[in-house]
């Protein structure tokens, strides 16, 4: 099964104004996902988290400390567990390695390892790559309002693109009226089958942004199964250079 990716992408948003109707109008499909992706943008940012994954029988927490820069760079630290602690995963654009400090070994993630679990969590290592657009690949439909979280909420069909490099049959979304907060994404496969959710929860001020704290990314399919990512801090636009994102720095990391 296919899992979920976690990124989004923003470009600016354009009011549309109708020029009949300059009281009631409202903004496209295509304008709400473009301000949505907005609030997670910034040119780099730096972060710390807890994931939880969950399971019938046991829940396991890792601390979990990160660096992005632009789309094609990122540096993910462990923190928490013991075990654990000095792990490192890095993305260079479409490529990803694994450092292991117990057995002093970088591995290169092949095709072969991609759709496996990232860390034992609802994640793979494909979904921290992989590089689709909610924007550019997807056309965007309004189907109505519902409250979620106690937020007024559009939902919104968003339908892949012919020839677009994405896995889903459709997404719907539920973007906050007011905020433009994305609360809730269903992942559907070519058969309209639902295969994934994310929820967001907790919304509070991240690096000056208002953002759900809280993700959790629940399959469909397995009952029981949950990863929950919270952020305790995040800071957007802070100073990176492209040689910070490199195999060398990734084993130094403490």
């Amino acid at each position: 099964m296919k899992k979920i990716t976690i990124y989004s992408v923003l470009a600016l948003f354009l009011i549309g104004i109708g020029a009949m109707s300059f009281e009631n109008a409202e903004p496209t499909a295509l304008e709400i996902i473009k301000k949505t992706d907005s609030k997670l943008r910034g040119n780099s940012s730096q972060s710390e988290m807890t994931m939880k994954i969950v399971r019938p029988k046991y829940t396991r927490t890792m601390k979990i400390k990160s660096w992005a820069k632009g789309d094609d760079y990122s540096m993910m630290l462990i923190k928490y567990p013991v075990r654990d602690k000095g792990g490192a995963t890095l993305k260079r654009k479409k490529e990803m390695w694994s450092w292991q400090p117990r057995a002093q070994r970088v591995i290169k993630m092949p095709p072969s390892m991609m759709m496996q679990s990232w860390m034992g969590s609802d994640l793979t290592n494909d979904d921290l790559v992989r590089q689709s657009s909610t924007v550019r690949d997807y056309t965007h439909k309004k189907l109505k309002k519902e409250k979620l979280e106690g937020r007024l909420c559009y939902q919104i069909e968003l339908t892949p693109k012919p020839n677009a490099p994405v896995v889903w049959g459709k997404v719907i979304m539920w973007v906050d009226v007011k905020d433009y907060l994305q609360m809730k994404t269903e992942f559907y496969d070519e058969d309209e089958y639902l295969v994934n959710t994310i929820l967001g929860k907790k919304v509070k001020k991240l690096g000056g942004k208002l953002l759900p704290s809280l993700m959790e990314i629940i399959p469909a399919d397995e009952e029981g199964h949950k990863t929950t990512l919270e952020y305790t801090s995040m800071k957007f636009n802070v100073k990176l250079k492209d040689s910070f994102f490199s195999v060398q720095n990734m084993k130094r990391l403490r």
